[in-house]
């Protein structure tokens, strides 16, 4: 779809505020929305422990964990960002493409909805055949399937709002969903049990919405408006054919969740559970981790539009070298104070010993697959920011997602869930490697010698670290204040590690924080003379 009009060609307006300012005040909202989570995920744990009814809200968890993905933070940002920042350096308003667009969207989303109410006895069957509680599993599915509209307009102001660098609302969103889960089990929770985390699910999500609205307002309101041109059935052709790839991509990464719970309702009662408990605190770093990426994308895709290809190669690397020091210090963190955290968050009320030990082994090996969730989220961002159509991503996960369901398969039963989270990390860090490869031979020249060498050493680093936190860690208890020593401990370590290990490291850091709007430095790329 294609706007047009008279106004005269001119750069999208510079952000406001460089990208350590922009990613503190997403970092903040969104901490502020990740407590609440914990909040959440402890108020669970609580009262219903790790249970056959657990398990069967958390089948029908799938349900926003899937629909969050594709409507909020990867397919909707991935086409809108990059749809959007065009417009905006076109001169033209987005008004007109949203009246065009999101009504079509929000009715192909309602049938969505009421399709998955009315065969939920069916999506139970296939997400998780042996389940035990099969009926609250049903009613939980009815509830959760709302999200598929509420996600789907709030994943739409998000990715609006971001292409005109207002990250605020957008990371403000899933304070507000949480803060509609808690109220509704506090609320039900004594009157419908597990069934009020899915009632508190729905109403949350319609809070996501809420939460976005005044601001959205704004942006409509700003800027020209320019009467939005009949899209050509060539232009149709050509945006069905860069959508697929992108929500096939969403699907086959989201459907490494849908393996372990398959393989996971063959186990004992409470697997599921343990699974989830594990991986909601794992990945917190990697989501923290992303904010880099997300307020950098705008950016990213404005350099892709004006075919400044090491432009592009440079802000993946700088990207790269942030994150990747982010979550492997936080992975060196994970797995040293695995058994600690998991106490201290969730070992009370029906969460017993044994679960705590099975949720804390989990976690372990889930923090190993970290660097590769994290850099699939930041590679894929580089494929779709040039806004044509690719099927790279789609197809490097798909090779990950078999190697996770065949070493799954292969060991769940001996192994158990740990098993399963090693699936999880094998498969997801072949996608990054192989995705990382993609994007030097087709998006933009990347230095793979120099990605590399700096992975490696930061792997080195956080090995360190985490000796040094496994060594306090066996000084120190579960309690809070024993973990954040710990997670001092962790840190400074990493730190010291990282000057040793080179200059250059943190200097990338630097420049990364520091950079600010067009006017920001430019460090090309390192290109590799013998590289294909």
């Amino acid at each position: 779809m294609t706007a047009t009009g008279t106004a005269t060609r001119r750069p999208a307006p510079a952000p406001s505020a460089s990208v350590g300012r922009a990613a503190a005040l997403s970092a903040a909202l969104i901490a502020g929305g990740t407590a609440l989570g914990f909040l959440r995920d402890l108020a669970m744990a609580d009262l219903f422990g790790a249970s056959g009814s657990t398990d069967a809200f958390l089948v029908a968890w799938t349900i926003p964990e899937t629909v969050s993905p594709l409507l909020i933070e990867d397919a909707m940002a991935l086409l809108m960002v990059p749809a959007v920042t065009r417009l905006l350096a076109g001169g033209h308003g987005v008004r007109p493409f949203v009246g065009a667009t999101l009504p079509r969207m929000v009715a192909g989303l309602a049938l969505v909805t009421l399709a998955l109410a009315a065969g939920a006895p069916l999506v139970v069957g296939v997400l998780a055949p042996g389940l035990t509680q099969v009926g609250p599993a049903v009613l939980c599915v009815r509830l959760t399937a709302v999200t598929v509209v509420t996600f789907g307009i709030a994943g739409f102001m998000s990715a609006t709002l971001r292409a005109h660098h207002r990250f605020g609302p957008p990371a403000a969103i899933y304070l507000a969903y949480n803060v509609g889960i808690l109220a509704l089990i506090a609320g039900l929770s004594g009157t419908v049990g597990v069934t009020s985390a899915a009632i508190g699910v729905a109403c949350g999500s319609v809070l996501m919405v809420a939460v976005q609205a005044p601001a959205f307002v704004r942006c409509l309101r700003s800027g020209p408006v320019q009467p939005v041109a009949r899209p050509t059935g060539e232009e149709i052709r050509l945006g069905v054919a860069a959508v697929v790839p992108i929500v096939v991509y969403t699907v086959t990464r989201q459907a490494q969740v849908f393996v372990e719970r398959f393989l996971g309702s063959g186990l004992a009662a409470g697997s599921i559970s343990q699974l989830n408990y594990a991986q909601k605190v794992a990945q917190v770093p990697m989501v923290l981790s992303l904010l880099i990426v997300t307020v950098t994308f705008p950016r990213l895709a404005r350099a892709s539009a004006d075919g400044d290809t090491r432009r592009v190669a440079a802000q993946i690397q700088r990207d790269l070298a942030v994150v990747s020091g982010m979550v492997l210090c936080a992975t060196a963190y994970l797995v040293a104070f695995a058994p600690a955290i998991v106490a201290a968050l969730f070992e009370h009320g029906a969460f017993t010993a044994a679960d705590t030990g099975g949720t804390a082994a989990i976690m372990r090996v889930y923090a190993l697959g970290l660097w590769g969730q994290t850099t699939v989220g930041l590679a894929a961002r580089a494929f779709f920011a040039h806004g044509r159509p690719t099927w790279r991503p789609a197809a490097v996960l798909a090779a990950g997602l078999a190697v996770t369901a065949a070493v799954g398969a292969a060991f769940a039963a001996a192994g158990g869930t740990v098993a399963l989270a090693a699936a999880n990390a094998a498969g997801i860090t072949l996608a990054a490697v192989l995705m990382l490869a993609g994007v030097r031979r087709r998006v933009a020249p990347v230095s793979l010698r120099r990605i590399g060498a700096d992975v490696a050493r930061l792997v080195l680093v956080a090995a360190g670290a985490c000796a040094a936190g496994l060594l306090a860690a066996a000084a120190f208890g579960p309690s809070f204040a024993s973990l954040l020593a710990g997670g001092a401990v962790t840190a400074l370590t990493f730190a010291a590690l990282v000057a040793l290990a080179g200059r250059d490291l943190i200097a990338t850091w630097i420049t990364a924080w520091s950079t600010a709007g067009p006017r920001a430095r430019r460090r090309p790329a390192d290109p590799e003379e013998d590289e294909q």
